[in-house]
């Protein structure tokens, strides 16, 4: 999210306001794709070309999961009520938050499945056409825009699936017990313990019921799936519908935003890299924005760089959903949502996460949808004050936006931490951004902010903060230097 701090970062805001003579802007882990042709050689060694993979190389299409349960079958039911009203109220106008990403969901306990003795007793037991066992719980949270279960697991037989969907004939998205069992190893591998470390968090699909549905083989022993639902996560606010919501009176960002889906410059380029992201920590859900990353071997490997106020530890990373060509379908359009949009749900293994500049790196555990872009990066040491600068991300989680403007100057953020902020007379470790057109706002956090070499667009730093916003176009973003983190250890994975 962007952390819109309203008082501290004025002083700064206003320190920089003059400085900008610049702006506008153009209208080693984790999966492994076959290698891809060598790359031809930068011509000064300091930078990464983005990567548009050719149409040979582009993600395989899945075959689409169904739902395996017979007809006749009953499905258990677990109702919750509707949510304290304090507790929706405070989401749905929240402010300025200081160092913490956009908050869409919160946690609520779920008594009569908290243990696994408990869900074993709501489960009801058939067999399909195949001869395999199958069970489902259908979970509704009254009230919620989006129910992500919290699935703890403490054993699975071989050969278990999972599925989970919401509405009957909707999206349903299928794990083996394998991946599931994988996902929670890096948990544990990262030193989580208790909960944290066994919780598999299921995806959302809108509304408030989300169905898990578990497939053993007809050999397997019922009494060996053991899991329990002890939590699961209530969207407040959808995350494509948060700007219409959230924050009454912050600010026209209707008419201050500009739409990602008005520029084909933007669309056909660093649109395709950027994704609007959310994820659970302990059981409430956020939202921010990231960019898929290029490296020197133009390999394909889905490397993801945001924020680490936004993803910081395993356990978090574990729980990301993005969802790629998030845009208005059209120019004319804010809401209309373009059909080509994608989402993964596989979750990431952290790789680096830095609070000096607020840089979280990672590698997705799926392989991004036909037709993304790998952003190419600049890790230079040159200096980029009054350069013209492009940001591309979600604010408030919404359909994509970009934002024009120039580099101001440096800052220096004790710790990473907004409230820590101070303009900087020299180099420092973010960078302080004004804009000519656009903003940034709740959600936008984590974003890529790209410099212009020539042609070509590369990331210079992602999202920390700051104060620009609609009601504010003079405020000052900072933006943690790329280039900082590349040398002190994200260079590992991009150019081995």
């Amino acid at each position: 999210m962007t952390l819109k701090k309203k008082s501290s970062l004025l002083a700064l805001s206003a320190m920089m306001a003059l400085a900008v003579t610049a702006c506008g802007g153009s209208d080693g882990d984790g999966p492994a794709p076959a290698p891809g042709p060598a790359p031809a050689p930068s011509p000064s060694g300091d930078r990464i070309e983005p990567y548009d993979p050719p149409a040979s190389r582009a993600a395989e299409a899945k075959a689409q999961a169904a739902s395996r349960l017979p007809a006749t079958a009953t499905v258990a039911q677990v109702h919750l009520g509707a949510l304290p009203f304090a507790k929706s109220e405070a989401l749905l106008n929240q402010r300025a938050s200081e160092g913490v990403p956009l908050q869409i969901g919160v946690g609520r306990d779920v008594a009569a499945t908290a243990a696994t003795d408990g869900l074993a007793r709501v489960l009801a037991w058939t067999t399909t056409a195949s001869g395999a066992q199958v069970a489902a719980v259908r979970f509704t949270s009254e009230g919620a825009q989006g129910v992500r279960l919290g699935v703890r697991v403490d054993a699975l037989p071989d050969g278990a699936l999972l599925r989970f969907y919401g509405k009957a004939g909707g999206e349903v998205v299928e794990v083996t017990g394998a991946q599931v069992q994988a996902l929670l190893a890096l948990n544990q591998q990262a030193g989580a313990t208790g909960d944290e470390a066994l919780t598999y968090w299921s995806p959302d699909f809108g509304g408030a019921q989300t169905t898990l549905e578990i497939e053993i083989p007809a050999t397997a022993d019922k009494a060996s799936v053991r899991l329990s639902v002890p939590a699961l996560s209530h969207f407040v606010l959808a995350p494509e519908q948060v700007q219409q919501v959230i924050a009454k009176g912050i600010g026209d960002s209707e008419s201050c935003n500009l739409n990602v889906s008005c520029s084909a410059d933007v669309t056909n380029t660093e649109g395709r890299a950027e994704a609007q992201m959310s994820f659970v920590k302990g059981s409430s859900s956020y939202v921010c924005s990231g960019t898929l990353m290029n490296d020197a071997r133009n390999s394909g490997t889905p490397y993801f760089l945001t924020a680490n106020h936004c993803i910081s530890t395993q356990p978090a990373a574990s729980t990301l959903q993005t969802r790629w060509f998030f845009r208005a379908a059209s120019c004319g359009s804010s809401s209309s949502v373009y059909s080509g949009m994608q989402r993964l749900t596989g979750g990431a293994r952290l790789l680096y996460a830095a609070a000096r500049t607020d840089t979280a790196f990672m590698v997705l555990n799926d392989r991004p949808p036909a037709g993304v872009r790998y952003a190419g990066s600049y890790f230079g040491n040159a200096d980029p004050v009054n350069a013209k600068v492009l940001g591309v991300h979600h604010p408030k989680g919404d359909l994509q936006k970009y934002s024009e403007g120039g580099v101001s100057g440096y800052a220096a953020c004790a710790g990473g931490d907004v409230q820590q902020c101070a303009a900087s007379n020299g180099p420092a470790e973010f960078l302080a951004v004004h804009w000519s057109r656009g903003t940034t706002e709740g959600g936008s956090s984590g974003s890529g902010l790209f410099g212009t070499i020539g042609n070509t667009r590369y990331v210079i730093g992602q999202l920390l903060g700051g104060s620009a916003s609609c009601a504010n176009p003079g405020g000052v973003d900072l933006y943690g230097r790329f280039n900082l983190a590349y040398h002190d250890g994200i260079r590992r994975w991009l150019t081995p």
